[in-house]
């Protein structure tokens, strides 16, 4: 029986960003044609919809499991893949079904220039992370990956830098990570490379969080995008929680009649956000 009476809203501009929807369309083609498919590494980084193609024949596989496979189609997810990955499928007759987001595939571009014409370069970025790691190989890994200005030794750097970011971080850090570098007399050519759709989203979701008694951030703990966004929506309204599954909603969060705002990353698909909110509205 009912007893909380909660209502219940959607925000309408989280979801699937267009590079996602774009690699899983790609995917799901595939699946429909021959009924199996291998993807280097998870196609987006949320596991309810990872579960999910894998019951339609995604198969999910790692570099040494691509270095051994031969005739095979393989999808190159939207972060990308650094230069080595296509020289390897080359070798060893492996179809590529590239879904490299486009906004990727321009960062690599750019920072590939930026290799070639001799410039120190420095990448705001998870190290270790999928996208990160096909920007590095574009440049033979000679650059500096950071996350925060605090892992640089600043008054080691050299006086003048090449400054780029990865696509899904806060373009607020990115910008007083650069001034606070200028502070120290280094001169900084800087890319913002952040995708429009994820900086949009930032602004978007200050407004949305504050226009409900509580916030359900829907995300899958490897979202990079995911914790960024989520501790937008915390900042503008205390009583955001993050769940990755509904078996982790806690119906104590919630008092009698409050409305919840559902937001989520750009990696969060709407059906699991929908099922969320059906989940809300018996409580």
């Amino acid at each position: 029986m009912k007893t909380k009476n909660l209502s219940v809203t959607i925000d309408e501009n989280s979801g699937f960003c267009f590079g996602v929807v774009y690699a899983i369309e790609m995917a799901e083609d595939v699946l429909n044609e021959q009924g199996y498919l291998y993807c280097l590494g998870d196609i987006v980084h949320n596991d309810e919809e990872v579960n999910r193609l894998k019951l339609k024949g995604l198969r999910i596989i790692d570099h040494s499991d691509f270095d051994t496979l031969r005739d095979e189609k393989v999808l190159i997810r939207a972060h990308g893949e650094p230069p080595a990955t296509y020289r390897k499928a080359i070798e060893n007759n492996i179809t590529l079904i590239d879904a490299t987001c486009p906004v990727v595939l321009k960062l690599q571009n750019r920072i590939r220039s930026s290799y070639d014409k001799s410039e120190t370069i420095f990448l705001m970025g998870k190290k270790g992370h999928a996208e990160v790691t096909g920007l590095m190989g574009q440049i033979n890994n000679q650059g500096v990956v950071f996350s925060d200005i605090d892992e640089l030794e600043v008054e080691t750097l050299p006086k003048e830098i090449t400054l780029y970011t990865q696509t899904t971080k806060s373009k607020q850090k990115f910008r007083e990570t650069r001034e606070a570098l200028e502070s120290k007399g280094i001169k900084v050519t800087a890319h913002d490379t952040i995708c429009s759709q994820v900086s949009d989203r930032d602004s978007e979701l200050r407004s949305f969080a504050c226009s409900f008694d509580a916030i359900l951030f829907v995300g899958g703990t490897k979202s990079s995008n995911g914790k960024v966004l989520y501790n937008v929506c915390k900042e503008q309204n205390p009583r955001t929680y993050f769940i990755s599954t509904v078996s982790e909603l806690n119906a104590e969060w919630f008092a009698s009649s409050d409305r919840i705002g559902i937001c989520g990353a750009t990696s969060t698909p709407m059906w699991l956000m929908e099922d969320v909110k059906k989940v809300l509205e018996t409580l």
